[in-house]
């Protein structure tokens, strides 16, 4: 790579500076990204094209110079491939036609073979690879079990999640049932991305946070602790990242999955985690989005409480504690990014 910090920074290797990319980064607050999207119709039609996913992860490297690509694609791309007739309903987001809601519906699910019925994000995926060269490493994603299925069961997302955890609850072998088969779904997945040409690969879990320690260590982490291993079985060489939302409590039992970096929102304090975890796993994060509508003196100094908090040394990646909101001016993203190479070389001289 000719710019190989991300990919150091995740094995704990020593970078000249603090390497940077933002979740979503891709996304509905660059004016460039809106006209792509206003091309290709809607948003499937957009994530089913390669040539324009390749267009539209390009757009944020070109305007800001960052140190890493991520595929434009959805999390919900694997239940879309089993057949629950995915559809985005403009202002309310994913809707299923088909939740899933017993272990008869479970029972008759595939696991998607990810070169036939995932094909367009393959190709997506090895368009984007062939784009970018040498430049700059690309990141493969998927969501975890538990998140897929939250939004299987519950059929949209904004829920309360009392169907799937009633589900959990009332018949927690049918759940299993579901999230092993979406675990091994998203293996199979993110295998593919790597052979497609994925530098690293990221697993979110959005809604993990919503459980009881004790549920989430079953329904959430041990489906993805079964990820990581067979990811790290066929590609060992390739860094995994683990993303809980609110999962700040867990990250003990995150590290231990045999993951090389761990994400964190907003609401874990970095240099905290950092001594909780040691040198077991980077760290990713985790500047508030919302801190991006301030205005840039504000946004400067946010950053430098970051990479603060996280102190010298390497194994520090850094990010939003989650997606950039649609809200953003773009000049105030341009501002955290200017930020963080102006005052992270200090913590690695």
């Amino acid at each position: 790579m000719d710019n190989d910090r991300f990919l150091r920074a995740l094995r704990r290797q020593p970078v000249d500076r603090t390497p940077l990319w933002m979740m979503r980064q891709a996304g509905r607050y660059l004016p460039e990204y809106k006209a792509t999207r206003a091309r290709a119709g809607d948003f499937m039609s957009l994530c089913r094209s390669p040539e324009l996913c390749c267009e539209v992860t390009l757009q944020p490297l070109d305007r800001f110079g960052l140190d890493a690509a991520i595929l434009f694609s959805d999390i919900l791309t694997v239940p879309d491939a089993m057949g629950l007739g995915l559809r985005f309903v403009e202002g309310e987001g994913p809707v299923f036609d088909r939740p899933v809601r017993d272990a008869h519906a479970i029972e008759a699910l595939g696991v998607p073979d990810p070169e036939t019925e995932l094909r367009y994000v393959m190709d997506a995926v090895r368009t984007i690879r062939g784009a970018l060269g040498s430049r700059l490493p690309l990141i493969g994603f998927a969501g975890s079990p538990w998140t897929l299925a939250t939004y299987m069961i519950e059929g949209a997302g904004g829920s309360d999640f009392h169907t799937i955890k009633r589900m959990a609850y009332d018949a927690p072998e049918a759940l299993d049932s579901l999230l092993a088969k979406l675990a091994a779904s998203v293996s199979l997945y993110l295998e593919a991305q790597q052979r497609a040409g994925a530098d690293a690969l990221m697993i979110f879990d959005t809604w993990g946070g919503v459980l009881s320690p004790a549920d989430y260590v079953q329904f959430s982490l041990e489906p993805m602790a079964r990820i990581v291993e067979h990811l790290k079985r066929v590609a060992p060489e390739t860094p995994v990242i683990l993303f809980t939302k609110n999962g700040g409590q867990h990250l003990e039992a995150m590290a231990e999955t045999g993951c090389d970096a761990l994400g964190l929102d907003w609401t874990t304090d970095l240099g905290s985690a950092r001594s909780r975890v040691g040198t077991r796993v980077a760290l990713q994060g985790n500047l508030d989005p919302t801190w991006l509508l301030a205005q840039p003196a504000r946004i400067e100094a946010a950053v430098a409480r970051v990479l603060d908090s996280y102190g010298k040394g390497p194994g520090h990646v850094f990010n939003l504690g989650h997606g950039i909101l649609q809200q953003t001016p773009p000049e105030h993203a341009a501002a955290m990014i200017e930020a963080v190479r102006n005052l992270s070389p200090a913590f690695h001289a």
